[in-house]
């Protein structure tokens, strides 16, 4: 079962640092050198400084980025910079946030949640993992035993008991509140009541939780708990090692958007509506939407509307032309991807993967295709005006459910299958992994 527990967060003294939104950075793995560099330059306390230190032409094994991540943690809890909260609380945790003029509000908690090998126990994961983030993280770990990023997990609750509880309890009580620099506000209500404890601790027992993102640090705090065991470091079972941060929301939360992952395909030449219709028309019904970016935006509004993982839209750059592709041979994919289930065979990003840029287009005397990635239309119409691409494939996001059964039956999704928006804010509380 889901072992949910409340712990003695640390947070930032507000009073020391300013304003919250000045301090708060969001994960290492979205942070590029520019963002890097403006998080620097926003607060001397900007938890950047903590989760992706600055490298160093002088970097040596004992003075690196990961030393100064710990020296700057020290030193920040020695001020008084953060301060250990006096008794364990969960953390209910908000985001407001817009999409494609849409507003949306994203409720949750953090917690600290018992570790358990995939599966092993009610724990899932729907993304491969790669040696080297992993290796990354490690080392942060060691340098700081800290969770300074938390987990993001999904659970099922349909009739939204969980967030009852925590809606009732922070009803009466101003939030703590950040804006990030997308412009989501983030909200953090510590709660102490040991009766709203119990009962959301007691409602989570008996749930699975499926990993949204952060499967390199979840999996890297599971190594993490390995080599403090195998060194008898670890007490006992409530030893703060055997548990990891994580921010928990329901499956059903009106705020839980995935964003699709469309592809910018590169490397393959020109290529005009008529010469993707020679390569994908023996395997796909094509139907032409237009020219120019209304068109692409008629194209996703299709394929929106119809929401399913059968329809995918393409647009050639050449020619400026759009179509809508419906995949008419499932028993090609399973013939190409017989290691999976049929689940994951009708997703839409295993398709195009398997199908069209693995077989279709390099058997059609092309070079192999380089994709980039984005998630909003704007994106897709400001590379095709730039001419960064040469075919733009539209792919509709996989859904909560795709998640769920894929995850359940213990495979891995294609990749990028899922971005999960907003990404979590890090600097908002902090679960130290040393015994207090």
């Amino acid at each position: 079962m889901a072992e949910v527990q409340a712990f003695r967060g640390f947070r930032y003294d507000l009073a020391r640092v300013g304003n919250l939104s000045e301090v708060v950075a969001p994960p290492y793995d979205v942070i590029d050198a520019t963002l890097q560099q403006a998080l620097y330059d926003r607060n001397p306390y900007n938890a950047v400084r903590l989760i992706l230190n600055k490298e160093t032409p002088a970097d040596s094994e004992h003075n690196n980025r990961y030393t100064r991540s710990a020296q700057t943690l020290r030193d920040w809890v020695n001020d008084g910079i953060l301060a250990q909260d006096s008794t364990r609380c969960l953390y209910a945790y908000e985001q407001e946030f817009e999409v494609e003029g849409q507003c949306y509000t994203r409720k949750g908690f953090m917690a600290r949640v018992r570790l358990e090998k995939f599966g092993e126990g009610k724990i899932y994961a729907h993304e491969e993992t790669m040696s080297g983030p992993k290796a990354d993280r490690l080392k942060l770990f060691h340098a700081t035993n800290m969770n300074l990023s938390q987990i993001f997990g999904l659970y099922p609750d349909e009739q939204g008991e969980v967030q009852a509880k925590l809606g009732a309890a922070t009803v009466a009580a101003p939030p703590l509140q950040a804006t990030d620099h997308l412009g989501v506000v983030s909200r953090l209500w510590p709660i102490a009541d040991q009766s709203v404890i119990n009962a959301v601790s007691r409602l989570l027992s008996p749930k699975p939780v499926f990993i949204a993102d952060g499967h390199h640090r979840y999996e890297t705090a599971l190594r993490y708990l390995d080599e403090k065991q195998q060194a008898g470091e670890v007490a006992n079972d409530d030893a703060p090692a055997n548990f990891v941060l994580m921010m928990l929301v329901s499956m059903t939360d009106p705020g839980l958007v995935i964003l699709p992952t469309h592809r910018l395909i590169a490397n393959v030449g020109a290529m005009t509506a008529d010469d993707l219709r020679s390569v994908l028309g023996k395997r796909f019904e094509l139907e032409i939407v237009g020219k120019g970016p209304e068109a692409a935006r008629q194209t996703w509004e299709w394929i929106e509307a119809e929401a399913t993982q059968d329809l995918m839209g393409f647009g050639t750059v050449a020619d400026g032309a759009w179509l809508t592709a419906r995949f008419k041979a499932p028993q090609l994919m399973e013939q190409l991807a017989s290691e999976h289930s049929a689940v994951w065979q009708r997703l839409a990003v295993a398709v195009l993967q398997r199908v069209v840029l693995e077989k279709l287009l390099p058997e059609s005397g092309r070079k192999e295709p380089k994709c980039q990635y984005v998630h909003l239309l704007r994106e897709v119409n400001e590379a095709v005006a730039a001419k960064k691409c040469e075919v733009v494939a539209l792919v509709p996001p996989a859904s909560m459910r795709h998640v769920e059964d894929i995850a359940g039956n213990l495979e891995k999704m294609p990749p990028k299958s899922t971005y999960f928006y907003p990404k979590l804010l890090t600097g908002l509380v902090f679960h130290s992994l040393k015994t207090h």
